[in-house]
Parts: structure tokens; sequence; C-alpha cells
């Protein structure tokens, strides 16, 4: 076993949107963290606020600006001793630029990493497709980014859109995971498969906690999951994890 010296990094998980993608979130994290002792995991300060207005409606012009919320969150996170924050929540990081800049701690960037994971799989990606809120997908966000590394993206027609990806997610974030949940999400990602997508992002931190990657023919990528291996690197860079094994 390998023990390292605790350092002064101290993850903020800025949270709430929703709760179980929170939880979910950090489950992740802890799971793909190396180590075999309580000692060798990483500090973590977890906000879980569900009062968050819903970043979707905000993007549509349906519901307040979030942007209030996710900026005292960072400060609670900041007062809190964190060092550094994640949120694990797609569409709030269309908000992102407007807290960056406030927060005084930098904020790891979830759909740039997951940008540049889809750059380190094999075959090389040309073309994914991506399940995600409405709110996500009308933002941009994962089109400004996969542009950047010149990966063609792939989007739900408008049916499928309203029909099966956000019934799907506001099952799940009604607490439902059954099969008829994981059917809907299936059959949109069998839709982008398809038509060419060589992996499918699941774009909301909901959707894998209702499509399982099994229930997908090409690699499901899994950006809640990308965001905590990130997070790892950079607690190992700086020492405060080693590479065990």
């Amino acid at each position: 076993m390998t023990t390292s010296a605790p350092t002064a990094e101290i993850i903020g998980i800025l949270g709430g949107m929703g709760p179980a993608a929170t939880a979910d979130f950090y489950a992740k994290l802890v799971a793909a963290t190396p180590g075999s002792s309580d000692q060798d995991h990483l500090r973590t300060v977890i906000w879980s606020d569900p009062t968050i207005p819903d970043r979707t409606e905000a993007l549509l012009g349906d519901g307040p600006d979030p942007t209030p919320w996710l900026l005292d969150g960072s400060r609670v996170l900041r007062e809190a001793g964190a060092t550094v924050i994640a949120i694990p929540c797609n569409t709030a990081h269309a908000f992102v630029p407007r807290i960056a800049g406030h927060v005084g701690l930098p904020i790891v960037h979830m759909i740039g990493e997951t940008a540049r994971h889809l750059t380190t799989l094999s075959p090389r990606m040309h073309t994914v497709g991506l399940l995600a809120t409405t709110g996500t997908v009308r933002a941009g966000l994962y089109q400004e980014w996969l542009n950047r590394f010149g990966i063609r993206l792939l989007l739900p027609h408008t049916t499928s859109q309203n029909d099966e990806v956000m019934t799907a997610i506001h099952a799940v974030k009604a607490g439902t995971r059954d099969a008829r949940t994981t059917a809907l999400l299936a059959r949109a990602a069998q839709r982008l498969t398809e038509q060419g997508a060589q992996a499918v992002i699941a774009g909301c931190t909901e959707i894998p906690l209702g499509l399982p990657g099994e229930a997908v023919k090409v690699p499901l990528v899994d950006p809640a999951l990308v965001l905590a291996q990130a997070l790892i690197r950079r607690a190992r860079a700086e020492g405060r994890i080693e590479q065990v094994g």
C-alpha cells in the first residue's frame, strides 16, 4: 500500500443538479481513486443545493437565471476550504463563464475534459452522438468543444429529443429508473449510431443512471467519470495520490 502525505488540495463539488447525479459522481470519484485505505482518498467538500433553478429552463427563457445560486455555492465551497471546483452537471457549464472570474478557484471543465478524452480513444473518433438536455444542446456546449478537435457531433431530431431523451431525464430526476427509461434512451442512442456515431456522449449526469453502457452498441462516454478521472490526475500531479500497483 502506498499512502502519500496530504496536501492543501481539496475538491469542492458544486452539486444538487440533481441530487442523485451528485451522489453518483462522488461514488465514481471514490471508485476511480487508486488506493486501499481511507487515507488514500481525496479530501472533498460537497455542496448539494437542489434549489438551484432549472438550467435548461433558464437557457430556453422559461425560468430564472441560476447564476447567483451557482456563485453562492462556489463561495460556500471556497469558504469550506475547497481549492478546486467540479460541477457534475453538463447544462450548468453554460453558466461557468459567468462565475469563473468571481469564484477565486479553478473550475475543472467537464465538457472540455470530455472533448479531450474523445481524442484519446481508438479508433480515432470522427463522429460522435450526444444525448443531453435541450438546454445543453441549445447552448452548443459540446458543439463548441468538439469543433476544436475536429470531431463532428450528431444530435437527436426534435421528436427524439423531446419524447425520448427529455422524458427519460425527467423520469430519472423523479426517481424512476426502470426498463422504460432505459428503452427510451437506448432508442435515442441507436438512432445516433445508425447515423454514424462511433460513440455516444451521456451528456446529462442523469443519463448514466438510466442507460447502462451495455445497452448501447458503441462506447457510451460518461462525462462525470471523465471529470472524476481528471480530478484524480490533477491530484496525482500535485503529489496527493501516488500510482498504486
